[in-house]
C-alpha cells in the first residue's frame, strides 16, 4: 500500500533536488574476447575507485546479458562521459555507455 503524501511533502522533497549523472553501461558484442576477464577485472577496479573517491555515489552492477551495470554519478552529463569512454571495458568494445541527466534527494541511501 502506498502511504499517503501531500503536495506539501511533494514540493517539499523537490526543492532538495541535486543534479546527478546516471551512467547505464550494456553489454556489447566484445564481451567474450580473448582477454575479457583481465579487462572486466580492470574496469571493476576503475569503478570501485570511483565509488571510493565519491565521483560515483551509487553502484549497481546488473545481473543480465544485456545491462551490466548503473552508476550515479555526482558530476555533470559531460564529466561523467568523458570518464566513462576512459572506462576499459569501453574501449575494449565490451560495454557500451549512456549517460543521463537525473537529480537526486541527499539523505536517500539503498538500505543496509
Amino acid at each position: 500500500m502506498t502511504p499517503d503524501v501531500t503536495d506539501e511533502q511533494i514540493r517539499a522533497l523537490a526543492a532538495t533536488a541535486r543534479p546527478f549523472s546516471l551512467a547505464v553501461l550494456r553489454w556489447a558484442p566484445g564481451r567474450g574476447q580473448d582477454g575479457a576477464d583481465a579487462v572486466e577485472l580492470e574496469h571493476q577496479r576503475r569503478m570501485v575507485g570511483l565509488r571510493t573517491s565519491g565521483t560515483i555515489a551509487v553502484l549497481c552492477p546488473v545481473l543480465s546479458d544485456d545491462v551490466a551495470g548503473v552508476a550515479v554519478m555526482t558530476v555533470d552529463p559531460e564529466g561523467a562521459r568523458t570518464l566513462m569512454a576512459d572506462d576499459p571495458c569501453v574501449r575494449a568494445g565490451m560495454m557500451t555507455v549512456e549517460v543521463l541527466p537525473c537529480v537526486g534527494f541527499p539523505g536517500d541511501a539503498l538500505p543496509g
